[in-house]
C-alpha cells in the first residue's frame, strides 16, 4: 500500500531553527535536494504499489533518498542509519520536517528497496533528472555549436566497463572446495531430520587440510593442482549423491539459500568436469562464484586487470555532461551491437540524430559506419580510405579528429568519477536484479553530484514574515 501524503517539510530557515542550528546553504545536499522533481519521482514510485490495503510504505523521497545517500557516501546499511540520525543534512534530503535524533526506519528496509527499485525504474528517475537539469558550464562550446545541413545537431559519446562484484578471484580447486563445504552443510542439516545413527562419511577435514596446503603453498605445480581438482571433483560428486538419497526419501532443504546452492554446485560441477576431462579452462556461462552464479568473467584487456567479474554495461553521454544506462549484462557482448539503440534513443529524446558519435575502435565496425553514414552522423576516428592529398584538408582532417579524440575523454572522465565517488567500483550487493539496479544508481547519483549539476545555491531575500523564498545563484565551486 502506499499512501500518497502533500509534502509537509518545513522552509530552509525554519528547519535550520530546530536546536539552534544553521545549515549551510552551499552544502551540496541541500542543492541537490532542491534540485530534484520528487513531485515526478513519486508519481513513477506509487506504479508500485496498486493495492489500497496494507501497510503504507516509506515515501518515495525518503525510500530513493537513502540509497542516493548510500551511494554517495557509500556506507553499510547499518551505518547508513547511524548517520542518518546525526547528521542534518541528510535528514533535510530525505525530507523530514525537522531534525531528529533517530533515523526515520531500519536498516532492514533497505534491501526491499534495492529489490523494488530495479534498473528500469531507475533509468526512469535519470531521465526526469536529466530532463529538469540545466547543461554545465564546461560544455558551453557544445551546445552553441551549428547544426549540420542535414539538420544533425549535438555529440554523443558511448563506451562501456565493467564494474567489479565483490567476489574472490575465482579458482577451480576454490570453488571445488567452497562446494564440499556448502554440501557438507546441507548434510549436517537433512541428517538432523533423520534417525539414522551414523552420518555419511564424507572426510571433511582430511580433503580441508589438502586444500589449504595447496593453497598456502609458495609454488603450486600444474601437476599437483590438477591432482587437488580430481580429488575435489569425486569429493562434491560424493557428496551431492548423499544429499540427493536425503532428498529422495522425502527430506527438503529449508532454507531457499540451500536450494540456490545446490543448483547452482550442479552446475559448478558439470562444468568443472567438463574443463577436467577436456583438459582446458574456458567454458559457456562459467559460474565463477556460487553465492553469485549470475556473475560471468568479462575480458576487458586492460594492463591491471585483463579479466573482470562483474557485469558489463554501456553508457552514453551527451553535450550537456549527462549519462545514461545505455545496456546492463552480465554476459558478454560486443559493444559495437549497442550504438544504433543508443544513436535512435538520442533521436527519440531531442527530436533529430547527433551531429558527432564518439566512440573506440570497438564500435567503427563497417555496418556501424554506413549506419552514421547514411543519417549525416560524423564518426569519430580516422576516415576508412587513402588520406586527403590535398595539405590543408589533411590538416583539417588531423584536427578534427584529435578534437574528437578530446572530447571521447569525457566518458573516461565520467567512468572514473563513476568507480571512484559513487559506488561503481565494487558492487556489493548479492542478487542479480539488485546488482543491476546498483549500477543504474550509480549513474544517476553520478548525474547528481558529478559534472552533470551545476552548482547553485540560495540566498534568501526580503519575504513576509514567518516566510523565506529562495533564488537560485551559480557560483564557482570552492572544491574545483
Amino acid at each position: 500500500m502506499y499512501k500518497a501524503e502533500k509534502s509537509v517539510q518545513m522552509t530552509f530557515e525554519d528547519f535550520n531553527q530546530s536546536y539552534g542550528m544553521k545549515l549551510n546553504v552551499k552544502d551540496e545536499w541541500i542543492v541537490v535536494a532542491n534540485s530534484i522533481n520528487w513531485a515526478a519521482v513519486e508519481e513513477k514510485y506509487m506504479e508500485f504499489f496498486p493495492s489500497k490495503r496494507g501497510r503504507p510504505a516509506l515515501n518515495a523521497r525518503m525510500a530513493l533518498g537513502a540509497l542516493i545517500i548510500q551511494h554517495k557516501a557509500k556506507l553499510s546499511d547499518r551505518n547508513l542509519v547511524k548517520e542518518v540520525a546525526r547528521n542534518p543534512y541528510y535528514q533535510y534530503f530525505l525530507g523530514l520536517e525537522r531534525f531528529q535524533t533517530k533515523c526515520p526506519s531500519g536498516h532492514g528496509v533497505l534491501p526491499e528497496l534495492r529489490k523494488r527499485f530495479g534498473m528500469g525504474f531507475i533509468n526512469e528517475i535519470n531521465e526526469v533528472v536529466i530532463r529538469n537539469a540545466k547543461p554545465t558550464p564546461e560544455h558551453a562550446d557544445d551546445r552553441d555549436e551549428k547544426p549540420s545541413a542535414n539538420g544533425n545537431l549535438g555529440t554523443m559519446i558511448l563506451d562501456a566497463t565493467c564494474p567489479p562484484s565483490n567476489i574472490r578471484f575465482p579458482q577451480d580447486s576454490s570453488l571445488l572446495d567452497e562446494a564440499r563445504e556448502k554440501l557438507d552443510g546441507m548434510i549436517d542439516k537433512l541428517h538432523a531430520m533423520v534417525e539414522e545413527p551414523r552420518r555419511p562419511r564424507t572426510y571433511r577435514k582430511v580433503l580441508r587440510k589438502a586444500y589449504l596446503a595447496m593453497a598456502k603453498a609458495k609454488k603450486r605445480p600444474a601437476k599437483k593442482m590438477r591432482s587437488l581438482v580430481r580429488v575435489m571433483l569425486c569429493a562434491v560428486k560424493r557428496n551431492m549423491a548423499f544429499v540427493d538419497d536425503y532428498l529422495a526419501k522425502g527430506l527438503i532443504l529449508a532454507d531457499k539459500r540451500d536450494v540456490w546452492n545446490l543448483d547452482a554446485i550442479r552446475r559448478l560441477y558439470a562444468q568443472q568436469k567438463e574443463m577436467f576431462d577436456e583438459k582446458k579452462h574456458r567454458g559457456a556461462d562459467r559460474i565463477v562464484s556460487i553465492a553469485q552464479p549470475f556473475v560471468r568473467p568479462i575480458v576487458r584487456g586492460k594492463a591491471k586487470t585483463p579479466v573482470e567479474f562483474g557485469a558489463k554495461y554501456d553508457v552514453s553521454v551527451d553535450e550537456n555532461g549527462y549519462a545514461r544506462l545505455e545496456k546492463a549484462s552480465f554476459d558478454a557482448y560486443n559493444e559495437c551491437t549497442v550504438l544504433k539503440g543508443a544513436v535512435e534513443g538520442y533521436r527519440e529524446r531531442t527530436g533529430r540524430y547527433p551531429k558527432r558519435v564518439l566512440v573506440d575502435q570497438v564500435y567503427r565496425t563497417k555496418e556501424n559506419r554506413a549506419y552514421c553514414e547514411e543519417r549525416g552522423i560524423e564518426m569519430s576516428g580516422r576516415k576508412s580510405g587513402r588520406p586527403p592529398e590535398d595539405e590543408k584538408r589533411r590538416r583539417k582532417a588531423e584536427r578534427a579528429e584529435r578534437k574528437n579524440d578530446v572530447d571521447r575523454i569525457e566518458v573516461e572522465r565520467f567512468f572514473s568519477r563513476d568507480k571512484r565517488c559513487f559506488g561503481a567500483g565494487l558492487i556489493m550487493t548479492k542478487l542479480s536484479n539488485t546488482t543491476l539496479g546498483s549500477i543504474a544508481l550509480s549513474v544517476l547519483v553520478a548525474n547528481l553530484f558529478g559534472a552533470g549539476l551545476p552548482f547553485f545555491v540560495f540566498y534568501i531575500v526580503d519575504a513576509p514574515e514567518g516566510c523565506a523564498s529562495f533564488d537560485l545563484v551559480e557560483v564557482e565551486d570552492d572544491a574545483a
